[in-house]
């Protein structure tokens, strides 16, 4: 108890000599300024150096405030600006997909009017099966569109492959790559006859079979245009399938057998063009009066692609030694 009331004289003690030490400063400040200078000059040399501390801490915590407001709005700024990167990389990657879309179009059009005497329908593929290649797929179009099985199915550069299976808003398309899948077609230039048999191992090096090509007179070479044949069963004349990339003779010494390019992009097939208009086959003592007709579907520079189904290729074959389907 004693303490604790030494502790309280002590600081009345204190206060009241600060007390009276600020009342003589304020006194002396009414001086003349001769007599107080050398107070005033020792007065500034204890306050200003605190005056410039004090300055300087204040500088140093308004500096930090500035930055701390400059930081969040820099923070905002810059999220704001990155919702508009992000904005406008999603729109530059939607007009990127338009305009492949636009290309892929345009050559559909394309195709649509080098076959003008055909009514088609267009349709994206919906599906296909797992691997690499668009060798079986399906559309989204069907039966309610008028497609039927056997319309043919063209796309890009030429033929594609041909309609297998049809529901009422899709239709299953079998390519012309595929093992199952055999095309009568013949050589544009000379109308030679031969087959284009499909090869899932052999079109991985970008080709597909040509075989049993009639060239009695060796009038074919490398680089001839291959188009559907006018004796085909399933077919439409005149489509182009590809072109010949290598030709060797058989050893029957009495046909030729090699390779060719095929026109269509089968790895990377996205819109499609059907047919509807089927192939009206006719027995073979007729084929040589539809000749002229498929000479004229030959002339054009077709840009389709064709498919066989499994139950053609049995039908095909047994066509091969008369009439080179």
């Amino acid at each position: 108890m004693k303490k604790k009331t030494n502790d309280t004289l002590k600081n009345k003690s204190i206060l009241i000599g600060l007390s009276v030490l600020c009342t003589g400063l304020i006194a002396v400040s009414f001086l003349e300024n001769d007599a107080v200078s050398p107070i005033r000059q020792a007065s500034g040399f204890v306050i200003t150096p605190i005056q410039k501390g004090i300055n300087g801490f204040g500088s140093w915590l308004s500096g930090l405030t500035d930055n701390f407001e400059d930081a969040v709005s820099l923070r905002k700024e810059n999220e704001e600006l990155q919702a508009k990167v992000d904005t406008l990389t999603e729109e530059n990657t939607q007009l990127v997909q338009d305009k492949e879309e636009l290309t892929r179009l345009r050559e559909l059009l394309s195709l649509d009017e080098q076959y003008d005497d055909y009514e088609k329908t267009g349709a994206r593929v919906i599906a296909k099966e797992s691997g690499n290649w668009f060798q079986l797929f399906t559309i989204d179009k069907g039966s309610s569109d008028g497609i039927q099985k056997d319309c043919n199915v063209i796309s890009g550069g030429g033929l594609v492959g041909i309609v297998t299976e049809v529901g009422p808003n899709w239709a299953t398309v079998r390519s012309i790559i595929d093992d199952n899948s055999n095309v009568s077609a013949m050589v544009s230039t000379t109308s030679d006859q031969c087959i284009i048999a499909g090869d899932l191992r052999l079109i991985d090096e970008g080709s597909l079979n040509l075989v049993k090509l009639t060239d009695s007179d060796n009038k074919v070479h490398v680089g001839d245009k291959v188009v559907t044949s006018y004796i085909s069963e399933k077919f439409l004349p005149g489509i182009l399938i590809g072109y010949i990339s290598e030709l060797n003779n058989d050893s029957n010494n009495l046909t030729k057998s090699g390779y060719i390019t095929p026109v269509v992009d089968f790895r990377h097939l996205q819109e499609v063009l059907v047919i509807l208009q089927r192939k009206e086959y006719v027995p073979s003592d007729s084929t040589s009066s539809s000749s002229p007709d498929a000479s004229a579907a030959n002339a054009g520079d077709a840009s389709d692609k064709t498919d066989v189904s499994s139950e053609t290729q049995s039908e095909t074959q047994s066509e091969t030694s008369a009439a080179g389907e």
